[in-house]
């Protein structure tokens, strides 16, 4: 047994852990308060709605301010709240773990403290809750997480398509305004709306505003060039020839690019059973048998693969006889791409310039370095020696060299599979220049006018100041559409820095949302942060009470090849911790709606926000299971 003296100091230091506890936690406390006084400007002009919610963040921001990591740990050794879930209560939290210090120290309770909270235990989810319904809309009957769909251009003239998304789950129907036009939205929005009729349900509308984002120009055109190939199996065996149709040039099929154009006599000597001869582009000889003829063209198979482009011979053979002859004539020219590898030069520059690759003479030296235009011209301004740029997602990097007016070299540092290919209209990320423009653009102005019709929320995309924001509600004020919801797309490093700034600002106006669009924010922020910055993001607007949308590439290889990837899997799972999840357009919607959508509900037990949910787990029950290995001791050992 411990003798008296071993118990009494046992006490004695655990009198000393609380009292040190105690003022760690009154010293967040008056910190809270501290930071209140030193917003309060900015606080009382936020929403009524949203004004315990902004001194809640406040309060937060207050915490996050220092490590209280040691702080934790010596909470759990007294059995206390560790503050690791304060986010939507942080006064109320504070207040409860002091009041359980005082009374282990038996300490008095100061009047001051006495004061409720302004945001109590179950007020703060129930605030989050309410604000999340306002811009969301209601929650589904089955789970607590909506499902937000983004439209593909063929939804607004198919009638079933978004019929059977609203049937299969969808809450939110996102229109992307950087694709499409007004007449295309309307026709989406009008077929939502004889689907809800239809079914009885409500789906919230969200357009999503294109903002300032940096793209690549067009690159150079290369010659057209016609390929054809015959059907082959997992073994490179063919199964089937390859079918080509032969017109004539300036015909009206060559003109909808139905075939191959023709200019010369064969189509007009042609019959079924004839053999057209070739050499292809590459230099190689090839024979197709015409197996259908009709006015002005004719139906080829072929067993060999070919190349062919403008100007190529073609003999019509029956039998034995030459009887016709015709050259290809005028294709279509093919999309180029720039190709780089990690040490290349590319000239980035302004204006309406085609961007094409390196020129080389006979002896391979460097005549003319690589180029791409960029879409905005601001950037050639803003951007500054050594900063970092990135093009498509990231799949190639560089460093900023000398800066002109109308151009810059970036010196290429990476590049995805060792030579990398850069096509137009590609993103381009300069997480390091701060390039002076707004977020509302002139044609998200002219936008407006219909989000302001038929929307329900409005994505402001690249917000990166308070003052995009303001642009944002005064544009909507003057369209007599302060009703809207303002969903705030963080997107950017930028934009990631000053996220509660941000806030405050949004919550001027009556309803918001964020949205965490991962796919520009992992470029800009780095691959290695990414889970590190959307978890502090989940962190901080939940101190605000304003709901989040997950968004990017969310069961993207499910959408699009039908068969989700693990990884994918465990990250729509993490979707549970948001009020909104949105998937991506793609040939396999349909079942990757039905897919997320289970794996909400079932997750939706498991966890809550941060916290684990410990629901009865089936594999838990060891004593009934039939492989249960019983041990006895051996025979030897008895006795």
């Amino acid at each position: 047994m411990a003798s008296e003296q071993e118990k009494t100091g046992d006490v004695s230091s655990r009198d000393i852990l609380v009292r040190r506890v105690a003022l760690a936690i009154e010293r967040l406390r008056e910190d809270a308060m501290a930071i209140e006084d030193e917003l309060d400007a900015s606080l009382r002009i936020v929403s009524p709605g949203f004004r315990a919610s902004a001194r809640n963040l406040a309060h937060y921001l207050a915490v996050r301010r220092v490590d209280i990591r040691i702080l934790q740990r010596e909470l759990g050794r007294l059995g206390l709240s560790s503050l690791g879930r304060t986010e939507a209560h942080v006064m109320a939290s504070l207040d409860s773990v002091a009041d359980v210090l005082r009374r282990l120290g038996r300490n008095p309770v100061p009047d001051r403290v006495k004061v409720a909270p302004r945001i109590l235990f179950q007020e703060g989810d129930q605030v989050l809750a309410r604000h999340a319904k306002e811009i969301l809309g209601p929650l589904p009957d089955d789970r607590k997480t909506r499902i937000m769909v983004t439209m593909p251009s063929e939804a607004a003239a198919d009638p079933s398509f978004i019929s059977n998304l609203l049937a299969q789950g969808m809450d939110i129907m996102r229109i992307n305004c950087a694709h499409d036009s007004a007449e295309v939205w309307g026709g989406m929005v009008e077929q939502l709306r004889r689907a809800e009729k239809a079914l009885g349900r409500s789906c919230n509308v969200c357009c999503d505003l294109a903002g300032p984002k940096l793209r690549t120009g067009p690159v150079e055109p290369t010659e057209g060039v016609v390929k054809w190939r015959p059907q082959r199996n997992a073994f490179g065996q063919t199964i089937g020839p390859a079918l080509v149709r032969f017109v004539k040039e300036a015909s009206e099929a060559s003109s909808e690019g139905d075939g191959v154009p023709l200019r010369g006599d064969l189509l007009g000597k042609v019959r079924e059973g004839d053999y057209i001869e070739l050499q292809d582009a590459r230099g190689r000889a090839r024979r197709l048998e015409v197996i259908g003829v009709s006015a002005d063209a004719c139906l080829c198979q072929g067993v060999r693969t070919a190349y062919v482009s403008e100007g190529t011979h073609l003999k019509l053979r029956r039998k034995t006889k030459r009887i016709g002859k015709a050259r290809v004539g005028v294709l279509p020219p093919m999309p180029q791409a720039v190709l780089l590898k990690p040490g290349d030069m590319l000239d980035v520059v302004k204006g309406e310039v085609l961007g094409r690759n390196a020129v080389f003479d006979d002896a391979g030296n460097l005549v003319e370095r690589a180029r791409i235009a960029c879409s905005l011209d601001e950037a050639f301004v803003s951007v500054r020696e050594g900063e970092r740029i990135f093009f498509d997602d990231g799949k190639i990097a560089g460093k900023i060299g000398k800066v002109l007016p109308d151009r810059f070299a970036v010196a290429i540092t990476h590049a995805a599979g060792g030579v990398a290919k850069l096509r137009a209209e590609k993103g381009i990320n300069l997480p390091d220049t701060e390039i002076d423009m707004p977020a509302l653009g002139a044609v998200d102005r002219e936008d407006l006018a219909f989000v302001a019709r038929h929307a329900d929320m409005v994505a402001l995309s690249f917000v990166q100041r308070p003052q995009d924001i303001e642009d944002l509600i005064g544009a909507l004020d003057r369209l007599d559409a302060s009703h809207l919801g303002i969903v705030l797309k963080i997107e950017t490093k930028k934009a990631f820095s000053r996220l509660p700034s941000l806030l405050l600002a949004v919550m001027r106006h009556q309803s918001a949302a964020v949205m965490v669009a991962r796919g520009d924010l992992g470029v800009e922020v780095g691959f290695e942060r990414l889970s590190e910055v959307q978890e502090e993001i989940l962190w901080i607007c939940e101190a605000a009470h304003i709901p989040v949308i997950w968004a990017t590439q969310i069961l993207e290889s499910l959408a699009k090849g039908g068969t989700p990837s693990r990884a994918e899997v465990t990250d729509a799972a993490m979707g549970v911790r948001a009020e909104c999840v949105m998937l991506n357009k793609g040939p396999y919607i349909m079942q990757t709606l039905h897919f997320l959508r289970g794996v909400l509900m079932r997750m939706e037990t498991h966890h809550e926000k941060k916290m684990t949910m410990l629901r009865r787990l089936s594999i838990s029950d060891i004593a009934s299971s039939a492989d249960v290995v019983r041990l006895e001791r051996p025979e030897s050992c008895q006795g």
